[in-house]
């Protein structure tokens, strides 16, 4: 599948002198090769609830997976804004990316078999496909799509350096 490449804009206030824009091709090899995320949605209050997960990049769009029970699933049924980040910890090295977009709830057969397949060879998390949700040990899961509308890349180390991806 052809993913459209986003417009890379250096943010010159927040890098280092002489940084350049870290390449979109960079930026989804840490997103594809991430094992951690962490989640943002929105309560109905309109507090901010934060959930470490597991996520799939894929054909340009991030796959994650929950309970329909649980607060994430609850949130995202009222307001699909939502926000992933994944990174490294250590300020001297890495990247830490930011992803803005939509969760669209999947139900397609063919793409979460291909999600499913996905999980199991990064995570060996073994998912059934059927009724257009994923089923393991713990039961029922919704699988979610967020495709990027914007993103961010905060390049760490001795030269640092802010992009911003628009898409």
């Amino acid at each position: 599948m052809s993913v459209k490449e986003p417009v890379a804009e250096l943010q010159p206030q927040f890098s280092s002198r002489g940084a350049t824009p870290t390449a979109w091709a960079e930026a989804s090899s840490y997103l594809e090769k991430a094992e951690v995320y962490w989640l943002s949605t929105v309560r109905p209050d309109g507090r901010p609830h934060v959930t470490p997960v597991l996520s799939i990049w894929l054909d340009g769009t991030l796959y994650f997976c929950t309970g329909p029970s649980e607060r994430k699933a609850k949130n995202l049924v009222r307001n699909s804004h939502c926000v992933i980040t994944t990174g490294c910890n250590a300020l001297g090295e890495g990247l830490d990316l930011v992803v803005e977009g939509d969760a669209a709830k999947v139900s397609e057969e063919a793409k979460l078999q291909r999600v499913a397949q996905r999980y199991a060879s990064k995570y060996d998390w073994h998912y059934t496909v059927r009724d257009g949700a994923f089923y393991g040990d713990g039961g029922e899961a919704w699988v979610y799509e967020v495709t990027p509308s914007t993103a961010f890349g905060f390049g760490k180390g001795s030269s640092f350096s802010q992009t911003r991806w628009r898409f």
